[in-house]
């Protein structure tokens, strides 16, 4: 299978893409593969030391706040879209995959121009706006939400769940002890992404010390750019503070309820893997998704939510306290969650884009 695919800008985008190059990689050992990214984020770091071969192209979002930016953005698709019509002539792929971004746009209607066979995947309960926009043209559509099916077209839609579950469900738990950790308390897992959340991180300096005398343990992972704040403060003997964990989820394997962002990957590891949840949505992110994506789980009664506004005095801390002592409320989220659970996701989409290149 010779594929082209892209998706750019976070790494809810750019890690399901990896988890499908990897299953095809799996099914079809002498596939190849040609990433198509932007030349100023996150992927531009991230793929190629992956190995696998990556070409740029120069595309920006749509600014709703100055319209008159959107020139120049215009400019760029149209720009880009010539590009990747002679990317899409050289490469000649069975099939060009789109795992969300602005990136994705250009290339994928460059694909449907040259009646190349096309499948976007959208991670977030609400799609973005290329999706959005591209889901007219592409030959098939995957979704990691049931809530998101409203939104496509249905004779080319499947709920596919998130690719990253898939990585998740085989993970090797870690040893807590590796950790520092009692291998016989319940452990609480504070996460919030690779750089932390600067609003949650000093919310948390301020109330670290009422974890003191509680019979389970903590484990906090500040994010590169939170850790400093911690370094001067007392510290209760059961919390645990780090600013990084490589192979997160070995330890969510061992976590009894998890504290995070709602991003899509995190999720789907989380209904994955059946850990109850508190989430607290980022609010910077475009069209308020990570609420939206919270709330999917929160309506089914797999998580509870609080946004990060309502942070105030010692709410989170209660509600942990509320939640890892409630062995039946446990249980009932986990229940929840393993009913939302797809543990061969990236299988499903493999299957999907078999069957979209063997159509005639």
């Amino acid at each position: 299978m010779r594929v082209i695919i892209s998706a750019g800008g976070t790494g809810g985008h750019i890690y399901p893409a990896l988890a499908i190059i990897d299953k095809i990689k799996d099914m079809e050992p002498q596939s190849e593969f040609l990433y198509i990214g932007t030349h100023n984020r996150m992927e531009k770091d991230i793929v190629p030391d992956k190995g696998i071969p990556f070409k740029t192209i120069e595309v920006y979002g749509l600014d709703r706040k100055h319209i008159f930016k959107n020139i120049k953005t215009l400019n760029c698709f149209f720009k880009a879209y010539k590009q990747c019509l002679h990317i899409i002539r050289e490469f000649k792929p069975d099939i060009v995959i789109g795992v969300g971004g602005y990136v994705t746009a250009p290339l994928l209607y460059a694909a449907h121009k040259l009646k190349v066979k096309t499948y976007i995947h959208e991670q977030n309960s609400v799609p973005g706006a290329s999706n959005k926009f591209l889901a007219r043209f592409v030959d098939g559509i995957g979704v990691s939400f049931k809530s998101s099916l409203e939104y496509f077209p249905k004779k080319k839609t499947t709920y596919t769940g998130n690719p990253c579950s898939e990585s998740a469900f085989k993970a090797e738990p870690i040893l807590k002890t590796e950790l520092g950790l009692s291998a016989n308390k319940k452990l609480v897992l504070i996460v919030m992404g690779s750089l932390g959340a600067y609003r949650v991180n000093k919310y948390l300096s301020t109330i670290i010390g009422q974890f003191e005398h509680k019979d389970y343990e903590v484990l906090f992972v500040t994010g590169k750019n939170g850790y400093e704040e911690f370094t001067s403060k007392k510290i209760p003997h059961n919390v645990k503070i780090v600013p990084y964990i490589n192979g997160l989820t070995r330890v969510m394997k061992r976590t009894d309820l998890i504290v995070s962002r709602a991003g899509a990957s995190t999720l789907s590891e989380i209904i994955s893997l059946g850990i109850p949840s508190i989430l607290i949505p980022s609010p910077y992110v475009p069209n308020n998704h990570q609420y939206k994506n919270a709330l999917d789980l929160v309506k089914c009664g797999s998580a509870l939510m609080i946004q990060e506004k309502d942070l105030v005095d010692n709410i989170l801390v209660e509600e942990i306290d509320k939640l890892i002592n409630d062995e039946i409320a446990l249980k009932n989220m986990h229940k929840k969650l393993k009913e939302q659970m797809i543990s061969n996701s990236a299988s499903l989409i493999y299957k999907e884009i078999r069957k979209l290149i063997d159509r005639k």
